[in-house]
């Protein structure tokens, strides 16, 4: 006779051997799947709702969270500044 908690095992260790198949082939570890997909449903929703930057740092751990706010302000660096144009001399004449 079955154990009623047959079908269940089963399913779990079904879950553990998919986990180890995406593992194999990502070099990655479940745990840093499931981070990265959180990371895109975050990004997609700040992209969404206009979240600011504290939001996303209080989201991210905080390593991440000043990575994140160097590559903005290495972003912005990045991107020349406009300013006015120098004005000639030989304008008045």
């Amino acid at each position: 006779m079955a154990l009623p908690h047959d079908p269940f095992r089963r399913f779990q260790e079904e879950l553990a051997a998919l986990d180890k198949e995406i593992a194999k082939r990502s070099d990655k570890t479940p745990e840093e799947i499931r981070m990265e997909g959180a990371k895109a449903e975050f990004l997609a929703l700040k992209q969404r709702h206009k979240l600011t930057i504290a939001d996303v740092v209080a989201f991210f751990p905080e390593e991440e969270g000043i990575a994140y706010l160097q590559s903005l302000i290495a972003a912005a660096e990045a991107k020349p500044k406009r300013g006015r144009k120098p004005k000639q001399a030989d304008e008045g004449e």
